[in-house]
């Protein structure tokens, strides 16, 4: 089980942008979706909130790498 559960850790920055870079990718094409399905401002505001997403998720990865490895050491 210690097996499988390491392969679904992010230890290094590099694997952190690696899912944050997946993360922007759904995120972009969800938000093309989104300003297809609801034209105008409102599919516009969508699309501004799937990628506020990403930028919050890929900042709490980053930070808690940094609190990770300050408690490891």
């Amino acid at each position: 089980m210690e097996r499988i559960k390491r392969l679904f850790t992010i230890k290094t920055k590099f694997e952190a942008f690696l899912v944050i870079y997946a993360l922007a990718l759904g995120a972009s094409e969800r938000g093309v979706v989104y300003m297809h399905q609801y034209p105008g401002i409102g599919g516009q505001l969508l699309a501004l909130a799937c990628s506020g997403a990403v930028f919050m998720a890929g900042g709490k990865m980053l930070d808690a790498l940094e609190l990770q490895r300050s408690y490891g050491s």
